[in-house]
């Protein structure tokens, strides 16, 4: 069964750090992109960051790029998402999700598996 756990959101000053974790259990496929989305409220859930199963495939959102860095550890399988530089419209909960790794991976509708979300808060 496949299962997506992501942690590390809390409440943060703007220019503080973040790093958020998605833990990830029971994908067998041998290609696939891990995705970092985010949705505030009244908002639509928005594309961030994604990474391919390889690492060496990483696109960012023109919103975070600079800031925030995508990676990977497959020994954990743990996929990371260091945010950086925190401003408030950087508030909003961050999903962390898999595709199969067709297309660019922008898209919330290429992807099948999501966790449960995390909140990230940061005050001005």
């Amino acid at each position: 069964q496949v299962q997506l756990v992501e942690s590390g959101g809390g409440l943060v000053q703007a220019g503080g750090s973040l790093r958020l974790s998605c833990a990830a259990s029971g994908w067998t496929f041998p290609y696939y992109y891990s995705g970092w989305f985010r949705q505030a409220p009244g908002k639509d859930r928005e594309f961030v960051a994604r990474i391919d199963e390889s690492g060496r495939s990483i696109l960012y959102a023109d919103s975070v790029k600079g800031r925030f860095t995508i990676s990977r550890d497959s020994a954990n399988n743990t996929v990371y998402l260091q945010m950086n530089r925190l401003e408030p419209e950087d508030t909003a909960v961050y999903y962390c999700a898999r595709s199969n790794g067709y297309a660019l991976g922008v898209s919330r509708a290429q992807y099948t598996y999501w966790g449960q979300g995390t909140q990230v808060a940061v005050s001005s």
